[in-house]
């Protein structure tokens, strides 16, 4: 989403980014992946360009030399690097972190590729879901809302199954996210909805989708979404919520079979030192659902720090836990946590 390419490395056991370009996303004006910018695109081009021929004085007033004064831009992609560089890593694992503040629309981005979204998809299933009942001009039936609230609130999977066959599966998911402007989801294959894949800056576009206004959901849809979104279950709350007070967020926790390893993702709203902070973190290729959980929390944090009023945030880690969204290997009950009902898959 950011058009900065950002190169993700393990180091020493610590994520280490180098930033090479920064600028502004590709998609048009008035789309919903256009809205999620990098943070200095627009200071800089009006930097570059200097003031006009008759634009008097103003922030590129000329000094008495006749240079031009300009006000130094922050690279919050820069910061978020050099924040990032303090979360311990394993060898293996990856990660990708997006965050956007809602009142500036600054944003920033660390990390590449696409991640299997486990149950962080099912609010892309419920988004979808609304999207189509506003298109035939109805409300959710009785059915389909207590499916949606199992959904989201307690992460039943065999909720979101129905909802997925409600909604056309992969393809009815990749309609309504063109709509939403997301461009590098893909849904899972047949009734696998945990395997759909996603990258970080669509999940920020998905999140600005639920809670900001200029939407394709209506404001009912929107608020519908978030109400669920703020009531999610004890044990399924860690992940970004440690990053400041959570308005709503939804994690997914996936064990692969293929090789034992989990993917942990956390997406959500939160509000620290004053700032609402739309959050994405998603992980893959963790040891243990602990470790993950800490990795994705750590991250978080960092993020949230790149718009802390100092500008210097630290990044930490606290334990949680939570299960699988789609295959589940072992199960049970994780530093006293509740597992999730496991999606079966072959």
């Amino acid at each position: 989403m950011w058009a900065a390419a950002v190169a993700l490395a393990v180091v020493c056991g610590t994520v280490t980014g180098a930033v090479y370009v920064r600028g502004q996303a590709g998609a048009g004006a008035g789309t919903a992946a256009g809205r999620a910018v990098s943070s200095a695109s627009a200071s800089a081009s009006a930097s570059a360009s200097g003031p006009g021929p008759d634009s008097g004085s103003g922030s590129g007033s000329a000094s008495g030399d006749g240079e031009a004064s300009v006000e130094p831009v922050m690279d919050r992609d820069a910061l978020l690097a050099d924040a990032m560089a303090a979360v311990p890593v394993a060898d293996g694992a990856e990660l990708s972190v997006a965050v956007l503040d809602e009142e500036s629309g600054e944003s920033a981005g660390y990390g590449e590729g696409a991640f299997d979204t486990a149950s962080i998809v099912k609010v892309d299933i419920l988004a979808a879901l609304l999207l189509q009942a506003q298109d035939a001009g109805r409300s959710l039936t009785t059915a389909e809302r207590t499916y949606a609230t199992a959904m989201i609130e307690k992460s039943d999977n065999d909720a979101a199954s129905a909802l997925w066959r409600t909604i056309g599966r992969a393809a009815g998911l990749a309609a309504a996210n063109e709509r939403f402007g997301l461009t590098g989801t893909e849904g899972g294959s047949g009734a696998l909805w945990g395997l759909t894949r996603t990258t970080a800056a669509d999940q920020l576009v998905l999140l600005r989708q639920v809670f900001e206004e200029d939407s394709e959901l209506d404001a009912a849809s929107r608020s519908y979404l978030k109400g669920l979104m703020a009531r999610i279950a004890d044990g399924q709350d860690w992940g970004v919520s440690a990053a400041g007070s959570a308005a709503g967020l939804k994690n997914g926790w996936l064990a692969r079979s293929t090789t034992g390893l989990w993917v942990i993702n956390s997406i959500g709203r939160v509000t620290a030192d004053g700032r609402a902070l739309l959050v994405v973190t998603l992980s893959g290729g963790n040891a243990t659902q602990a470790d993950g959980i800490s990795l994705v929390e750590a991250a978080a944090k960092a993020a949230v720090s790149v718009f802390a009023t100092d500008t210097a945030g630290s990044t930490g880690s606290t334990g949680s836990t939570d299960v699988a969204g789609t295959e589940v290997r072992g199960g049970g009950v994780v530093s006293g946590r509740r597992p999730d009902e496991a999606q079966k898959v072959s």
